[in-house]
């Protein structure tokens, strides 16, 4: 088991958003996790990633058999967790070459391997680079630093392929996508795709699916997950609404 989210609670602010959320995630699958606004579905992943600010009242996950939720936000990391945000920050005065090498050297080092030569670096980068589509000139340039929307995505999954988590958890990577970038992201992602990893998408929408077959899907509704099934769900979901699913007594 990769991921074991068990009857997880959290709060921010005093306010409570899950309400007892329970999944499981095995290496090799993809998961989608959809639901309308303020189901809690980016903060499950805030929570997983260990974003501040959100208080865990109950409940527990664990990471390849670790307590998760135990870990500071950089140790999940290098354990092998990656979010992605739905809203990537600029990072100014920090290139993103410089960015990739220091993050890629803390994973490595967790892993007990030695820091990549520069021209192995160099190699990789290209290479990850290349699979997202983007132009190189965007290594030496500041983290996001003027980036738009797509492109902040696309790079996004490229830090993604140069880190190869074994868990990765995408909040609305589609969001604000035009169908190229779009396509774009998916390919990146299908690529990265292994018996070894898992990918957990956070999406609205279903057309993100066209692109990223899920294994499974899941409805986020009220802060738990209501509702199970594969990708034919999404599309149920896109013709009918969430309001056919509401419990008795939402």
């Amino acid at each position: 088991m990769l991921l074991q989210v068990a009857n997880l609670c959290a709060s921010i602010g005093g306010k409570e958003i899950l309400r007892g959320v329970n999944l499981a995630v095995h290496a090799g699958e993809v998961h989608a996790i959809m639901g309308p606004n303020g189901s809690g579905k980016s903060t499950l992943s805030a929570v997983l990633a260990g974003k501040p600010g959100y208080e865990v009242t109950q409940g527990e996950a664990t990471f390849g058999g670790q307590n998760l939720l135990g870990m500071p936000p950089e140790e999940r990391s290098r354990r092998g967790l990656f979010l992605g945000f739905q809203y990537p920050v600029e990072i100014a005065g920090v290139s993103n070459v410089n960015f990739m090498k220091a993050a890629l050297a803390e994973r490595r080092k967790h892993q007990g391997l030695p820091e990549l030569p520069p021209a192995d670096f160099l190699k990789l980068l290209r290479e990850k680079m290349a699979l997202v589509e983007m132009d190189s000139a965007f290594a030496s340039r500041g983290v996001n630093v003027g980036f738009s929307g797509g492109e902040k995505k696309r790079n996004e999954i490229f830090q993604m392929a140069m880190l190869a988590p074994s868990l990765a958890i995408l909040d609305e990577t589609d969001s604000g996508l035009d169908i190229d970038a779009l396509r774009v992201v998916a390919d990146g992602v299908n690529a990265l795709r292994s018996a070894t990893n898992a990918t957990v998408l956070i999406t609205h929408y279903q057309r993100l699916l066209d692109y990223i077959v899920p294994d499974f899907v899941h409805v986020l509704y009220q802060g738990k997950i209501i509702k199970t099934g594969g990708k034919e769900l999404a599309l149920e979901l896109e013709a009918r609404g969430y309001d056919w699913l509401k419990p008795a007594e939402a």
